[in-house]
């Protein structure tokens, strides 16, 4: 008997460290998984490749880092996404002296992500590039990059602070999350999808992508296909602000929607919400001024 009132026990507790496990596996996406004691470069200026076709959703390029040779690029790039699912990015979190990563993930909300400006609808609060619509994502063209051949699309003005810190915390970007942001990180969640995971990992394995050898300028910032670092399918490091500065984007939008026919799929989105959409300087507080030099350890001479 007391075999068994044992054996009970300890079954009810492997129970719940499954439990418990899987619970924390859903939203793995607000954990630290790496810990670094050098902040990272300052995010590159690109531009963004073309979209590949409907339902492609742009996940933008970030810092990660690697024990042997230190932080690499993992250049932006568009996905198949989940349908009805949004994209989290990661981002670099200062805590108790050192750099830790927390990874994207895909949910219903976009969630918090650092407050880092990753351009491209990824200003530092939410996602303004697009947005579902029943089955069907619906493209910002004022902010994404797609062709003349997309039906599902809209233009909404969207105002980006030109800030390429890669990291939240002293020395970079000095905001907390909202509430509402909060619950969005405990929503359920969905991790980085295989091709995702690839894409990382091919660019662990160029060296032309680590910081030591690029001095924070990749060469090849942005591509239209995970894993495709072919100079035909690749964006180059931009000399100007062009991957966050829409401004150019938004004249050549304009000349195209001036010359366009119209058509039934179209979408002018014209709702009142436009101006609370756009991510206001107001919104969080003013970002300190990125450095193109790697700082010392820990970062405080930002």
């Amino acid at each position: 008997m007391k075999r068994f009132v044992r054996w009970s026990i300890l079954s009810v507790l492997v129970l719940m460290v499954s439990v418990l496990s899987l619970s924390k596996s859903s939203y793995a996406g607000v954990a630290v998984g790496i810990s670094v004691g050098i902040a990272p470069p300052a995010l590159p200026v690109y531009e963004q490749p073309a979209c590949p076709g409907p339902g492609h959703l742009w996940t933008p390029g970030y810092w990660a880092w690697n024990e042997d040779g230190g932080y690499y690029w993992v250049p932006g790039t568009w996905v198949v996404a989940p349908v009805g699912m949004l994209w989290t990015p990661g981002y670099w979190g200062f805590e108790h002296g050192r750099y830790g990563w927390h990874g994207g993930y895909w949910g219903s909300h976009v969630g918090f992500y650092g407050g880092v400006n990753y351009g491209f609808g990824y200003g530092g609060v939410g996602f303004e590039g697009g947005e579902w619509r029943g089955g069907a994502f619906f493209y910002n063209r004022a902010v994404l990059n797609v062709g003349v051949g997309f039906h599902n699309v809209y233009s909404r003005t969207v105002i980006v602070n030109n800030v390429h810190v890669s990291f939240n915390g002293p020395g970079g970007v000095m905001v907390h999350p909202t509430r509402e942001e909060e619950r969005f990180g405990h929503e359920p969640h969905r991790m980085a999808l295989a091709e995702q995971m690839h894409h990382e990992r091919e660019a662990s394995h160029n060296r032309e992508f680590f910081a030591s050898n690029n001095h924070g300028r990749p060469a090849i910032a942005a591509t239209g296909r995970p894993g495709d670092f072919s100079r035909g399918h690749a964006e180059m490091h931009g000399g100007g602000n062009r991957g966050f500065d829409h401004a150019a984007r938004n004249d050549r939008h304009e000349d195209r929607r001036q010359d366009r026919h119209t058509d039934n799929h179209h979408v002018e989105d014209h709702h009142p919400a436009d101006h609370h959409a756009s991510v206001h300087p107001a919104a969080r507080p003013e970002n300190h001024e990125a450095h193109q030099s790697q700082p010392k350890h820990g970062g405080r001479d930002r």
